[in-house]
């Protein structure tokens, strides 16, 4: 089966290293749906504004091929545990499909005519190619009942995160609070170490960061490369 993207996503997440690992998790940002020509046509979205969410299935653009390993380590157990691919929303599968769930803030037309969706709470890195578009139905895509396995069991586990103001002050205001978001989830591999130096690309700024005794501390914000 072929398939062609539909739109691409456009946002402040410059890289994939500091990106939510889930949908919904850091709501502050928002982020346009830029279509292709072909599907940029307003009768493609007729009624669309009455949904308050959508689903997106989209590419793992940045990943160089397929992954033919049946097992993970997931960075929720600390990626020193294997399970099944299926049992992960791993980036590494069979096919590079992701599948996240964002909330429809607008439907607008850009500057030639076409439309374009802004969307909040996406977990897909800035160009991320998007193939296809569904609404979501409370009535059959909600569950309250649901388990989630060993993810609930290390939900909710956050950093204590130190900026200067001096640096904070190299990053526009109104991202400043998704920055710090960002950071208390951190953003840092499964195999991390305490005292480290990482760094990532956020809103066109390279941010720079260690992490000691679950205190993350910023030490650098600039314009970088």
């Amino acid at each position: 089966m072929d398939i062609k993207p539909i739109a691409k996503i456009i946002n402040d997440y410059d890289s994939k290293f500091a990106v939510p690992r889930q949908s919904g998790l850091v709501n502050d940002i928002k982020s346009t749906i830029v279509f292709e020509k072909e599907y940029a046509d307003e009768s493609a979205f007729k009624r669309i504004e009455e949904f308050s969410h959508l689903w997106l299935i989209w590419g793992f653009s940045l990943n160089s091929h397929p992954s033919n390993s049946l097992t993970v380590r997931p960075p929720r157990l600390g990626g020193n545990e294997k399970v099944g691919v299926f049992a992960t929303r791993s980036p590494f599968r069979p096919n590079p499909l992701g599948l996240s769930s964002v909330k429809l803030e607008a439907v607008e037309k850009d500057e030639s005519g076409k439309i374009i969706l802004i969307v909040s709470g996406a977990d897909l890195v800035s160009g991320t190619p998007i193939y296809d578009i569904k609404p979501y139905i409370t009535f059959s895509d909600c569950h309250p009942d649901a388990i989630s396995g060993f993810a609930e069991e290390k939900n909710g586990a956050k950093l204590n995160v130190e900026i200067d103001d001096e640096l904070l002050h190299n990053i526009e205001a109104d991202k400043q609070h998704t920055l710090k978001k960002i950071l208390a989830d951190d953003p840092r591999p499964a195999y991390h170490e305490d005292g480290r130096q990482y760094g990532f690309r956020f809103a066109g700024k390279e941010i720079k960061f260690k992490v000691n005794n679950n205190i993350l501390t910023v030490t650098e914000i600039s314009d970088g490369k």
